[in-house]
């Protein structure tokens, strides 16, 4: 199971990532955490159900019903906010006005192709904007845990699952540490987790670079 600190771990370190004046896509799970430690970043999140200027978490006595992010979860609106139909969402998207996407995953390979809209023998929900935000934000971060529930890791040498997309993203941000795609490595930038460099190695099966 995740644990709630993990899930934090992982959203407080993309908050760290981000920089003033982007415009950023929180997608569904642990990336909606991120709102919680933007702390006085002018950061302009957009969520793909109509919203510019997503704030913080609302207290449980602040809560609007008709206000909700991506995951259904209940948000606050910044001052400058803006509404729109979803259709004007995706253009934002399509039209590489997103500058980070945020997103979580199933399954990322060595060359930083992620699988994270469907599973064997599961519902199918449907990808949701998933492919949209893959190909038209301008940078992509993952934000995912590093091992699946059986103890696997999710860093993969070829995708076992349908992928969400060719583009490649950028970085990935799990509880353990952060790993970034340049060329055909995957670079170690950062290691913060009770795994040492060599104990990472021997869990995932894939070439690491420090």
């Amino acid at each position: 199971m995740l644990t709630a600190t993990s899930r934090e771990i992982i959203a407080q370190r993309i908050a760290n990532e981000l920089q003033d004046g982007d415009v950023v896509n929180l997608g569904v799970g642990i990336p909606t955490l991120v709102s919680k430690y933007i702390g006085d970043k002018k950061i302009y999140l957009q969520t793909e159900n109509g919203l510019l200027g997503m704030g913080p978490p609302p207290s449980d006595l602040d809560i609007d019903i008709d206000l909700i992010d991506a995951s259904k979860n209940p948000i606050t609106t910044t001052v400058e906010a803006s509404f729109f139909d979803s259709a004007f969402s995706f253009a934002m998207i399509r039209g590489k006005h997103v500058d980070v996407a945020v997103l979580g995953t199933l399954e990322v390979d060595q060359y930083g192709e992620i699988a994270n809209w469907s599973i064997p023998n599961q519902p199918i929900l449907g990808v949701g904007g998933a492919m949209d935000l893959v190909a038209g934000a301008k940078k992509v971060i993952v934000a995912s845990t590093l091992f699946n529930k059986s103890g696997a890791s999710k860093l993969v040498p070829k995708l076992t699952l349908d992928s969400s997309g060719e583009r490649r993203v950028e970085q990935f941000v799990t509880e353990y540490a952060s790993f970034s795609f340049i060329g055909e490595k995957v670079y170690v930038t950062a290691i913060y987790g009770a795994l040492s460099f060599a104990e990472l190695q021997e869990r995932i099966p894939v070439q690491l670079t420090k």
